[in-house]
């Protein structure tokens, strides 16, 4: 969990400037890309139950797999981590069960979406979305059952491929007014859109960046100007590490040997440096026995 002379996941949006959160899946991928110094993380649903479970992103995850990598990951991370809570793994009840296990987890932010369960990627196909009114009782729970202002709700509609965007900027109205601290209007198709989104509300909007998904992928500069404050990139770094591993396998597959691969490799000191061996070399120098 971030330490208490980290700034909160709040006090930095209300910072100048686009944050930027890079999709962490696993713990290789979370101690990266906190070496590199990001203001936020986002723990990708996509990602995490693809790399723990090794299944699609369709409701198949229970709270208990996802708590348990939320506890993991916040646990080493100084950075604050916003993590997916899917539907919030079922009624009311249980999204103050999530709400409250997410926080204690040590998760600076939950985000909450409106599909009906079981849920779907944001950027596939069939996604339905449950009535209006349900959501807003799930987002006035979410808000009720945390023990400080400074965890965040994000609310997610999924509302925009089924049912049009006038749709879904409604809902998210009705979710900032239930309590909601953070927007995030799912796979808008056009730069127009994303625009008419960023014009519509005062709470800080997220934006959705999947590399080949449903909306265009912006610069920095070009989503400050419409009016996004948070992005989050969930598959970036996976879909790369995706298609690094196919050319590994692939080679060694056809020479039976990893002598002579056209791929980058990280090397293998600097990769042991990452997950803190020179730590347990120094605990060993310290106690090493006379």
């Amino acid at each position: 969990m971030n330490d208490k002379t980290t700034p909160s996941l709040r006090q930095r949006l209300r910072e100048p400037g686009l944050l930027v959160a890079p999709g962490v899946y696993d713990m290789v991928s979370l101690r990266l890309a906190e070496s590199f110094g990001f203001d936020a993380l986002y723990m990708t649903g996509f990602g995490t139950v693809a790399s723990h479970l090794g299944l699609p992103d369709a409701g198949l995850a229970t709270y208990s797999d996802m708590v348990g990598r939320v506890s993991a990951m916040a646990g080493m991370a100084r950075t604050p981590l916003i993590a997916d809570g899917d539907t919030g793994y079922g009624g009311l009840l249980n999204i103050r069960h999530t709400v409250r296990g997410y926080e204690a987890a040590g998760a600076a932010a939950i985000q909450l979406e409106d599909q009906e369960f079981p849920k779907k990627c944001g950027h596939t196909p069939g996604r339905r979305v449950i009535p209006v009114e349900d959501m807003v009782r799930k987002i006035r729970v979410a808000a009720d059952s945390r023990s400080s202002d400074e965890f965040l709700i994000v609310a997610r509609t999924d509302a925009r491929t089924t049912l049009g965007l006038d749709a879904a900027l409604r809902r998210a109205e009705a979710y900032a007014k239930a309590g909601a601290d953070v927007l995030f209007v799912e796979s808008p198709e056009s730069e127009e859109e994303m625009r008419r989104i960023g014009e519509a509300f005062e709470l800080p909007l997220l934006a959705n960046m999947v590399e080949g998904g449903r909306t265009p992928v912006l610069s920095q500069a070009e989503l400050e100007s419409i009016g996004y404050k948070l992005a989050i990139f969930p598959v970036t770094a996976l879909l790369a590490a995706v298609e690094a591993m196919k050319a590994v396998y692939r080679g060694i597959r056809e020479t039976g040997s990893s002598s002579g691969l056209d791929v980058p490799l990280q090397p293998f000191g600097e990769l042991t440096k990452l997950m803190g061996f020179e730590d347990v070399w120094a605990f060993e120098r310290r106690y090493a026995e006379d």
